[in-house]
């Protein structure tokens, strides 16, 4: 009888080995037909389910392959069009795992990334990534310190890669020799329209760089460079080439250092552009004196709806130098005026109200407007049970 139990144990193995081999022939051949470029050829041979679980089977081995633990939920991730993988730790190696199904993959159109230790190392293979796919067009690599020579790469894919419109890399240690990489891809005709770079090192000499690039740039329409160390000259390069664009609505420089002398070269630009609709420049050490040479601007101006100008010290006298000239331009498109934390008299809350008879349609937000909210004068005994006025402001939203 041993004999016969060793022959069935031996067939046994054969056909183990021949299933196991029928396995991996199938898996190859579904790999190679889910990289087609057409979702719809998936659909029409009905194997929309065999290609997820594809892209599952292409990740294990790919994770095994770098010696890293799979993430549980691009396991689960099916047919999403968004894979969220935020503060995982994945690292260079965990990105190279995801290489192969990001590659390949057909649903995936919006991919964050952020706060995962690429460094650079992590960004150079999802650039690689993005050079061969299609369909991702939203990716967030936030707080990934991925410096220049990542963003170096991401630069060229985007550059190949018309696929991608939105971009957030902040948070990532970029100073002015990642600017030189940023300048040349502004330069370039691609497909991003939003591009995030807040929180960076991005200083006067980045804006020397970035200023003549963005005046020649014809794709983006949202900007973000807010929390850097724009100042000088290098606010002034940098205001000088919104002067020219002609594509931007939305920019962000709130938190740098632009000054007076960044504050006029913006209401300089604000004469002749007329695309910008928003405009943020909180906290950035503008004084009275810019804020009057930022009032010649708005004098002018018809596209801008929201300028925000919050937390500088331009004081009453740069208050009202600002309002007086937004009254002066009936043809204004300002909707939203923000000037809260500025410290203001009685004589700016009347003015408020004179240029709001003339431009109904705009919202100036500031401290001393919320005082008509306050209640009433009271007798001594409702003082006592009532609320302090500064409990009001700060239960008050911004």
């Amino acid at each position: 009888m041993k004999g016969p139990d060793k022959e069935s144990t031996k067939n046994e193995d054969q056909e183990r080995e021949a299933a196991a081999t029928a396995s991996q022939a199938e898996t190859l051949e579904a790999k190679n037909f889910c990289t087609a470029d057409s979702h719809v050829a998936l659909e029409a041979e009905g194997t929309h389910g065999l290609g997820e679980q594809v892209m599952a089977t292409l990740y294990l081995e790919s994770c095994q392959a770098h010696s890293v633990v799979p993430a549980s939920r691009l396991l689960r991730q099916g047919s999403a069009s968004e894979l969220s993988l935020r503060h995982r730790g994945l690292g260079p190696q965990g990105v190279r795992a995801l290489a192969s199904t990001l590659t390949s993959n057909l649903y995936i159109k919006r991919l964050d990334l952020r706060d995962n230790g690429l460094c650079g190392a992590g960004a150079e293979a999802l650039a690689n990534v993005l050079c061969k796919n299609s369909i991702i067009s939203d990716v967030d690599l936030s707080e990934n310190q991925i410096g220049a020579a990542g963003l170096r790469a991401l630069c060229t894919a985007l550059a190949l890669n018309p696929a991608v419109q939105k971009m957030q890399l902040g948070g990532n240690g970029l100073e002015e020799k990642a600017a030189q990489h940023l300048a040349s891809l502004l330069l370039l005709h691609t497909g991003l329209r939003s591009l995030d770079l807040s929180y960076n090192q991005l200083n006067d000499l980045a804006g020397e760089i970035l200023g003549p690039a963005l005046a020649e740039n014809t794709g983006l329409t949202e900007l973000n460079l807010s929390w850097n160390h724009l100042r000088g000259p290098g606010a002034v390069a940098f205001a000088k080439g919104l002067e020219a664009n002609i594509f931007l609505k939305v920019l962000d420089i709130s938190h740098n250092g632009f000054g007076d002398s960044g504050a006029s070269a913006i209401g300089e630009a604000l004469k002749a552009n007329n695309v910008l609709e928003e405009l943020n420049m909180r906290n950035n050490r503008i004084s009275m004196a810019g804020a009057l040479r930022l009032g010649l601007g708005l004098q002018v101006n018809q596209t801008l709806r929201i300028l925000i100008i919050s937390k500088n010290p331009i004081r009453s006298e740069g208050y009202v130098s600002l309002l007086k000239s937004i009254r002066n331009n009936r043809s204004s498109a300002l909707e939203l005026l923000d000037l809260s934390d500025i410290q203001v008299n009685r004589e700016c809350d009347d003015l408020a109200n004179s240029v709001n008879t003339i431009l109904p349609g705009l919202c100036i937000k500031n401290n001393i407007s919320r005082r008509k909210d306050w209640p009433s004068a009271s007798t001594p005994s409702q003082t006592a049970s009532a609320p302090s006025a500064s409990g009001l402001i700060s239960s008050m939203p911004l």
